[in-house]
């Protein structure tokens, strides 16, 4: 086989095996509806990682099916922002919900962790420790979330 022909080969791969990793985030910021979720803070800087909010969703990060594997999380809205109103194994047939990774003991959306310069995690850690933050979060019809922002009320 030609020498080109393998390398463009390769890239091919590559770029299909980046194009999957980043398929739900990709899919949910694109075609995903808006929603706001209460947040609590967890933990403001990782030395390795730098400054970010890893961040709590009341009534869904603490919920859990006791087994290992994919959960969903039905929502609902509550004036202003969307709270979870069950979990269980099984996609629901309807409306907007968070597919999460369930651990026995937390669930996961991919939602938990922003991203941020030093001096606005710090901002952002102290509206959210304060019960005066939100997130913005883009759910796409498949339960695949994205972060998008953390605001005040």
């Amino acid at each position: 086989m030609n020498t080109r022909i393998r390398v463009a080969l390769v890239c091919l791969v590559n770029l299909g095996l980046v194009g999957v990793a980043v398929a739900g985030q990709l899919s949910a910021r694109a075609t995903g509806e808006e929603i706001r979720l209460r947040v609590e803070p967890v933990d403001p800087i990782d030395p390795f990682r730098g400054a970010y909010v890893d961040l709590s969703y009341p009534g869904i990060s603490s919920r859990t099916t006791k087994e290992d594997g994919e959960a969903y999380v039905s929502l609902a809205p509550r004036g202003q922002v969307w709270e979870a109103t069950g979990v269980d194994t099984e996609r629901p047939a309807e409306g907007p919900f968070l597919k999460c990774h369930d651990d026995g003991w937390r669930l996961s959306c991919g939602i938990e962790s922003l991203f941020v310069p030093q001096d606005r995690a710090r901002e952002i850690e102290t509206e959210v420790s304060g019960g005066h933050a939100v997130a913005v979060v883009k759910v796409d019809s498949h339960g695949n979330a994205a972060l998008v922002s953390v605001r005040s009320r």
